[in-house]
């Protein structure tokens, strides 16, 4: 059985107080969730803070990136080693922001992928694919490209402890989502890529959220697809009532 992880990416929003008190919310929001891994990714500054917060719940605690160094002369940036420390469960990696703005690649997303699961952690790897590379027909290349860059070196065993975010780029941040059939289609796609790399039996067994402005309006026909596995959630996860308006859906499912 599958389980269904609903994380919410605060992304560069939140003071630290704001997020404590966030972080709370959800926690006590989500005292009786069953079947869904609930998991929050603050801002680094909030980081130890939030794991206060955290501490004995079940919400998860997730960050939003990592270096793929122990340490070292990279200025502004947080190893591995530093988010085990405080407490973190998951590791956001190759999200389409960093890949656009901040030039992260197939590679570096590979380095931060084996380096989070040798101490531990989870990486909730992103994939995605732009309007342009759609409209051109190019989406199964580039999620081919992006899966086996990812996974490249990894064992069955590291794979099995890994989630997917399929994010359609172009509908992150535009109010514009998928259809269930679309969204559904791409995940299933990705799941076959994973068959390839590992057999079905583990495909079967991977997570893959789904990353493109999901919300309390259209969570529960994306959650229901047979592929889909929960979602890394933007905006809707600002606010405890409105994250929570997704994760309810899926607390009914079972995959």
């Amino acid at each position: 059985m599958r389980k269904i992880v609903i994380a919410g990416n605060w992304k560069m929003n939140k003071t630290v107080a704001e997020s404590v008190r966030l972080a709370s919310e959800v926690a006590a929001a989500a005292r009786d969730v069953q079947n869904v891994v609930v998991v929050v990714a603050p801002t680094y500054l909030a980081l130890a803070k939030v794991a206060d917060v955290l501490q004995g719940t079940k919400v998860k605690l997730a960050a939003q990136d990592v270096h793929w160094e122990n340490q070292g002369a990279y200025t502004g940036k947080v190893s591995a080693d530093m988010l085990k420390e405080i407490g973190v469960d998951y590791v956001i990696i190759g999200h389409s922001e960093q890949r656009t703005y901040f030039g992260e690649t197939d590679d570096t997303v590979n380095k931060k992928v084996k380096k989070v699961l040798a101490l531990g952690m989870s990486p909730i790897i992103c994939i995605g694919e732009t309007l342009a590379e759609r409209q051109g027909g190019r989406l199964e290349s580039v999620l081919t490209t992006q899966v086996n860059g990812a996974y490249e070196g990894l064992s069955i065993d590291d794979a099995r402890r890994t989630v997917i975010a399929y994010e359609p780029v172009w509908a992150i941040g535009t109010g514009v989502t998928a259809t269930d059939d679309e969204a559904q289609q791409a995940h299933a796609f990705v799941r076959s890529l994973l068959a390839k790399l590992y057999g079905d039996e583990l495909a079967q067994s991977i997570s893959i959220q789904y990353g493109g402005s999901m919300k309390p309006e259209n969570a529960a026909g994306l959650l229901a697809q047979k592929d889909i596995d929960g979602g890394l959630i933007g905006g809707a996860a600002l606010k405890a009532d409105s994250f929570l308006g997704i994760v309810t859906p899926g607390d009914t499912l079972s995959k």
